[in-house]
């Protein structure tokens, strides 16, 4: 118990940046939600419309933040510095790709939104939205690219503090562009996506001039930025990218399905997805920054041939997300109604709301552990076994599952977010087994190892 105690201090030490990091992020979903709410039901659905659409592309650039991260980690575990300079290099090298084609594509995707059939009044709003948060991912991969490095190197509170830095001055921009403030047009839904661009842009230039300037990451910064790509570590980075990308792309895919589906209950009912999302999305941040301290540390330990250590490591942070996820589930159930007035003052957007936020409280623990396992497995370099466990739980299982409630039993969108919520227990429940197993290899390896270096 007293190594689990040790363990669980240390990972949420570089948990909590990495948490507050991440939430600050989702704070711009947030405050675009909350402010374009202010303007209107139809605004907020086609806000939200225009994020599934985004979401599921910008997943596959997560995948190389994790990639990056896990890499990052064996190298720094291994103490080989120059290494995770060359992952650095290289994976920036990608990440500008990466954010000029999902850019490309997202914007070519605009003149045909129509096909998703969302009601009109949505579709016609959606374009120009959609448009500025697309090429926002220009700056914005390589901006995360960075801060994935520097949390891989032990390095997280600057780059959180720039990230919250984007966050203000996002939440400036929308007073002043949505609502035409200080002698500024009154942009509404366009405003909203003005303002993330120039955040993000910002964000880009200020962690640029940081690296460079940082004394305590000289020593893992390339000595030469501009040269020949490195095959090897393309080929390492894509062998962790693709498949978690393809993870994450079967887990967000499945949230845009269901949007699509509760789309054609209407507006209002795509306002009230919109708004149960937002706040899974950024509960959803406290575990995930706790799994991906999880995967830095078990790469640490994994590098550093101590893989006896991940036992603590993992299910202290399991510990960890019960407790978190357990808190924000219980704050959900008896404050619903008042946590969906934040967002509306529609009284049947309200009370629909509340009630898609009372069943997302009942799998915030389950959404919780499936991603303390998922993290812990990537930081096992063990991403292909998985991606077909959460192909299966929610694609088999959750979508049809969710589609059934909806419109066979006449739920709506509650039995969607009932199939969602499925979906995730059964995830966390294969993937945690998964877990188990993978540890129990790794150990018994280690074990096997030392006995035949023994004279």
């Amino acid at each position: 118990m007293l190594s689990v105690l040790i363990e669980n201090k240390r990972t949420l030490a570089l948990a909590l940046p990495i948490m507050v990091g991440h939430v600050s992020q989702m704070l711009i979903g947030l405050a675009d939600t909350v402010m374009i709410g202010r303007v209107g039901t139809t605004e907020l659905a086609a806000a939200a419309f225009a994020n599934v659409i985004f979401n599921t592309f910008f997943v596959a650039a997560i995948g190389l933040f994790i990639a990056v991260s896990v890499n990052t980690a064996h190298e720094h575990g291994a103490k080989r510095d120059q290494e995770a300079a060359e992952i650095l290099r290289n994976s920036l090298s990608i990440a500008v790709l990466i954010g000029i084609s999902l850019a490309f594509i997202l914007c070519a995707l605009n003149p045909i939104l129509y096909i998703f059939k969302q009601p009109q009044s949505v579709t016609i709003l959606a374009p120009k939205y959609l448009f500025w948060l697309s090429i926002s991912l220009i700056p914005a991969v390589p901006a995360l690219t960075v801060k994935s490095f520097c949390e891989a190197k032990n390095h997280p509170w600057a780059v959180f503090w720039i990230m919250l830095g984007g966050v203000a001055l996002n939440v400036a921009l929308n007073y002043i562009l949505i609502f035409g403030n200080l002698g500024f047009p009154r942009l509404e839904l366009i405003g909203a996506g003005v303002a993330t661009f120039i955040s993000r842009m910002t964000v880009l230039f200020v962690i640029l001039y940081y690296i460079n300037k940082s004394k305590m990451l000289a020593s893992s910064l390339p000595k030469k930025w501009i040269g020949r790509l490195n095959k090897e570590k393309i080929l390492s980075l894509l062998q962790i990218g693709l498949p978690t990308a393809g993870q994450l792309t079967i887990a967000f895919g499945s949230f845009s399905i269901s949007a699509l589906l509760i789309g054609q209950f209407g507006s209002t009912a795509l306002a009230a997805h919109q708004i149960a999302l937002t706040c899974t999305a950024l509960i959803f941040m406290f575990p995930l920054g706790i799994g991906m301290a999880v995967s830095i540390r078990v790469g640490h330990s994994i590098g550093s041939k101590d893989a006896m250590s991940c036992y603590p490591i993992t299910w202290s942070a399991h510990i960890a997300s019960f407790l978190i996820t357990g808190f924000f589930a219980l704050s959900l159930i008896l404050l619903s109604p008042t946590v969906a007035r934040i967002f509306s003052s529609d009284p049947y957007l309200v009370e629909l709301s509340a009630s898609l936020l009372k069943i997302v409280a009942l799998f915030l623990i389950f959404d919780g552990a499936q991603a303390i396992s998922m993290s812990a497995l990537r930081g096992l370099r063990d991403v292909i076994v998985p991606t077909i466990l959460i192909f299966f739980s929610f694609w088999i299982f959750a979508i049809p599952f969710g589609a059934l409630f909806a419109f066979k039993f006449n739920f709506g969108a509650r039995g969607l977010w009932i199939g969602l919520a499925s979906g995730l227990a059964l995830g966390a429940l294969l993937l945690t087994m998964r877990l188990i197993q993978q540890l129990r290899s790794f150990v018994e390896l280690a074990s096997s190892s030392n006995k035949n270096n023994l004279p």
